[in-house]
């Protein structure tokens, strides 16, 4: 019989390896056919490769793992990796797909993988479009956004508001927060937080940038054609990715 093929798409290096040791272990004979970083090439590992399973992380760059779950054929059973809990939950219970909670345990990814292994035994199409419907609709409308950040400074705990955040900006394990008046950092991975800030009041610009828009005073391209905005009272300027140079088409 041949054996079941799968991809993996998730951006963290950490996870990639912890996903890769434990399906070795709990699924010795899987076939995992790609290891994708990002959701395009997830995107494009999926229309090549037309595995089984694909195991994939909601949040990526260039593009997410819903995005990715609509590449996937009637013959594809989509994992989703997801940090956060409460919001999806719900839209598994039908069955349709499984989700794993970061970071991934073993008896948990155990139970994703008969629950994976009987639906392919069953040959029952995996049709996600409901199931995307509704956990678009939760991710989107389901979280509460935070209005505080808390973050510890000489022992002491100090309050910003999310109201005064200029920006945020990834540095090494930390997120960089700053106001117009002071900068911190906090230990919450801008990859966490961004889900949890209003997507009309803030605009990722960069893998690693998301600023307040209306904080924005111009956006400028440098000698080199690219990119920079210049914010409101700051010297300091952020650039732009092209993945994200559409949002400013026309400026």
């Amino acid at each position: 019989m041949k054996a079941p093929t799968a991809i993996i798409a998730e951006d963290e290096a950490p996870q990639r390896a912890d996903m890769l040791r434990l399906l070795g272990e709990l699924w010795p004979d899987l076939d995992i056919l790609q290891v994708c970083v990002n959701g395009a090439e997830a995107i494009e590992a999926m229309g090549r490769h037309k595995p089984d399973i694909a195991f994939l992380d909601i949040r990526m760059p260039g593009g997410d793992g819903f995005d990715v779950a609509r590449a996937a054929g009637p013959g594809t059973h989509v994992v989703f990796i997801t940090a956060y809990d409460t919001f999806a939950v719900q839209a598994f219970e039908d069955g349709a797909a499984d989700y794993l909670l970061k970071p991934v345990k073993r008896d948990r990814l155990k139970a994703a993988i008969e629950r994976v292994k009987s639906r392919l035994a069953s040959g029952a199409p995996a049709d996600l479009d409901d199931l995307l419907g509704q956990l678009e609709a939760r991710l989107g409308s389901g979280r509460e956004k935070i209005r505080w950040i808390t973050a510890n400074a000489g022992g002491a705990i100090r309050m910003l508001a999310v109201d005064d955040v200029l920006f945020f900006q990834s540095q090494d394990k930390y997120t960089r927060v700053v106001t117009a008046s002071e900068e911190t950092h906090i230990r919450m991975p801008l990859k966490e937080l961004l889900p949890q800030l209003d997507a009309d009041e803030f605009w990722q610009v960069h893998r690693g940038t998301v600023v307040r828009v209306s904080a924005i005073r111009t956006v400028k391209r440098d000698e080199d054609g690219k990119m920079r905005l210049h914010l409101n009272g700051k010297v300091e300027t952020l650039p732009v990715s092209p993945a994200f140079a559409a949002r400013f088409k026309g400026m």
